[in-house]
């Protein structure tokens, strides 16, 4: 089939290429643009009782208007406020509300705008929409801070925005020069280390404009399946698109052109070579792209919202990679011929490398050692693994000059960090009655009793009477830890058992809706990984036929993710003193080093077998296997690491954490799995680890048809080294 495939392509090019760049335009035209959504709750089922609390509010106060943002006032002498400040204060703030911004209701101060210790005063921005991501919110708050320094003229004071429109503003605008600085970097790395390993400024380019149209083929149709399948794309999803689509693309046009080098070196004319390359790695690339889109696909069961987006949308972005790599990249590379190599003339002859035919001849003759030592070295790494700490703190993640985030320190000078962002409790009538307003006194009392609570507003009554909304400011930050843990524990304990007789109580907000969201993640790592790690397991059975050899892989894949994950804590939590490491990690890392680091090993196995078949002695063709992919893996990893490594450029702590941990992962799977542990175990098995199909059995080369060279000629060389 990937003949048939490979050889349409190659010998009808200009046919292949004109389908591409129609289906880019057409869909970069007419395809919807991804949706994306900054409300917690919508990446939530509806049995987790803080959606229930947002559906309650909806209900019952539907034209509520709610606090997005917060105006923080102080001297800019950090002193305390005198009365001719606070009349300022009142000033700015009546001429913030008569600027009249779309999105906000009105800017207020209200009798407790002034600090206990009189050095801080707070005006609240009351918007029209209850979403704080509403980009007519944004906007209106961006223009704030403008109109706010030009109201401040003439006065001691200073002023910073936060809130929860205030931080979304931030972290976009944030997130948007991460994607320039991502997209730069990624480019420029890709191009100068395939200058670097083909010498050649065509193959440097080509790639890069290859993917530039999966890209837009990918994000049309995930843009057209989000919009008819009714998915949200989290706003993170641009970021490691970018990453994932240069990086594993690069990997499998990688793939290709060292195949299609190696047959051009054994003597095969430009075209029937590319034929045959797209013939011999075809299966590998299936496989490794079906690993990792099943792999994506796992994240549908996950519980977060989040998560079930970005599965299929990579798995989307991936799928179009693989049929570009199996159609576009053929094509292309059939037109140039053997010019795409110039000025290099490495096509022709296969130079010596000592390091690859080294290790090759190492992990033959050595490979008990070898296998001992590899597992020793990711055994001890994933030690650190066992520290691991969840961290749902998100706000502490962003960069700390933007202005949200010094406001909100600015804020906790005078006030419980909460005041940004109360959690609000609901008390509903079961019956249908109105509530009694004498309990519902008593009941504000219990909650302002609850540890770690400041103060308690409300209750708020709904029209009917039958919904009591009370804004619980908290002592902690919404999104930190404390918060979390008292939303989801204490605070609900207290509030559901000293709700009134015949009423029913939910606690939402925001830290209320982060307690939700760890019980979800700790219900997706039990779900999510047993499922994608059994789905990539058929697949190395389907490719290599074998029950066993899967199960050693994927052993070996666990250490590594354990390795990864280890070295990640050490680094961030334990080095840098991190609280905690981001609460998705764990998922990136298996799903990205699991999935996408598979793709060596599967290519390592693959060319194991290739070389067994031919009847050559086990460990000549360990040696052989070695020391012909390790080029093609260690190119491919240095690449895809070097991606995900230009996330460490980001200033955003979270995507630091995932850059690095995906990074190393991979260069923990292409040097130390695919190319020691993997090959060595595989020694150790010998006919054990076929079965039991027993793919090792030799067997006729079906491509010896074709006219390429006798196996044994190609081969021979092998003696020689190959080249890097």
């Amino acid at each position: 089939m990937f003949r048939r495939v490979g050889r349409f392509a190659v010998h009808r090019p200009w046919l292949t290429i004109l389908g591409w760049i129609l289906a880019a335009v057409a869909l970069s035209l007419l395809a919807p643009g991804l949706k994306s959504t900054t409300d917690e709750t919508e990446f939530l089922p509806s049995h987790y009782e803080s959606v229930q609390a947002g559906k309650l509010q909806e209900k019952a106060f539907p034209k509520t208007e709610q606090p997005s943002a917060i105006v923080v006032f102080q001297r800019t002498d950090g002193g305390k406020l005198t009365g001719a400040d606070r009349a300022d204060v009142a000033k700015v703030t009546r001429g913030l509300n008569d600027k009249h911004r779309e999105g906000v209701a009105r800017v207020e101060t209200n009798p407790q705008a002034v600090s206990p210790n009189g050095e801080v005063a707070l005006a609240s921005v009351i918007a029209t929409t209850k979403n704080p991501g509403d980009t007519t919110l944004t906007k209106a708050v961006k223009d704030l801070r403008n109109d706010a320094k030009d109201l401040l003229g003439g006065t001691h004071l200073t002023t910073g925005f936060t809130g929860q429109a205030a931080t979304q503003l931030d972290a976009q605008e944030s997130s948007g020069d991460t994607d320039s600085m991502i997209m730069t970097a990624t480019l420029g790395l890709i191009v100068v280390l395939l200058l670097i390993i083909f010498r050649s400024p065509l193959i440097a380019l080509m790639p890069v404009l290859i993917i530039g149209i999966v890209f837009s083929v990918a994000l049309g149709l995930i843009g057209t399946a989000a919009h008819l399948g009714g998915l949200k794309a989290d706003t993170s999803i641009t970021a490691i698109l970018i990453v994932v689509l240069f990086g594993v693309g690069t990997d499998y046009i990688l793939f290709l052109l060292f195949r299609y080098r190696e047959e051009l070196r054994a003597g095969q004319q430009p075209k029937e070579a590319l034929t045959n390359a797209v013939a011999r790695v075809g299966e590998t690339i299936a496989s490794a792209a079906g690993a990792v889109i099943v792999a994506f696909l796992a994240l549908l069961l996950s519980t977060m919202g989040m998560m079930r987006a970005m599965g299929p949308s990579l798995a989307i972005a991936v799928g179009v990679t693989l049929v570009a790599a199996l159609t576009l990249v053929p094509a292309v590379f059939s037109l140039l011929g053997t010019k795409a190599f110039w000025p290099s003339k490495a096509w022709k002859k296969r130079p010596r490398n000592r390091v690859s035919n080294g290790v090759g001849t190492l992990v033959a003759r050595r490979p008990a050692l070898i296998a001992t030592l590899s597992a020793a070295v990711l055994a001890v790494l994933a030690i650190g693994t066992l520290s691991f700490k969840a961290e749902f703190d998100t706000d502490s993640q962003l960069p700390q000059k933007l202005e949200s985030v010094q406001a909100m320190k600015d804020l906790q000078r005078g006030f419980s960090a909460g005041q940004s962002d109360p959690a609000m409790v609901y008390v509903e009538s079961r019956g249908g009655t109105a509530l009694d307003k004498a309990a519902l006194g008593t009941y504000k009392n219990d909650l302002a009793g609850t540890d770690g609570v400041g103060t308690v507003a409300g209750p708020v009554l709904s029209p009917d009477g039958t919904v009591a909304q009370y804004s619980v400011v908290l002592k902690y930050r919404p999104t930190e830890d404390k918060a979390i843990d008292l939303a989801g524990g204490a605070l609900r304990d207290s509030a559901h058992k000293a709700a009134p007789g015949g009423t029913k109580a939910y606690v939402g907000g925001t830290s209320a809706v982060l307690a939700d969201v760890e019980k979800a993640v700790s219900h997706d790592y039990k779900v999510v990984f047993p499922v994608a790690g059994l789905a990539i397991m058929i697949i190395l059975g389907l490719l290599l036929r074998s029950l066993v050899a899967p199960l050693y892989l994927m052993i070996s894949v666990a250490l590594g993710f354990g390795a990864t994950l280890g070295s990640t804590v050490w680094l961030f939590q334990d080095l840098q003193h991190k609280n905690g490491l981001l609460f998705m990690l764990p998922v990136i890392v298996y799903l990205f080093v699991v999935a996408i680091g598979t793709d060596y090993n599967i290519l390592m196995v693959a060319r194991l077998r290739e070389e067994v078949r031919r009847g050559v002695p086990a460990r000549e063709a360990i040696r052989t296997a070695v020391a012909r992919s390790a080029p093609t893996i260690a190119s491919a990893a240095i690449i895809l690491a070097g991606t995900f490594g230009v996330l460490l450029l980001a200033e955003n702590s979270m995507l630091q954490q995932m850059g690095f941990a995906v990074a190393f992962g991979i260069l923990l799977t292409a040097f130390v799995m695919a190319m020691l542990l993997v090959p060595t175990v595989t020694s150790l098995l010998g006919h054990k680890a076929w079965w039991p199909g027993h793919q090792d059995a030799p067997r006729p080369d079906p491509l010896a048809k074709t006219g390429q060279a006798p196996a044994q000629g190609r081969h021979r060389a092998a003696d020689e080294g190959v080249r890097s």
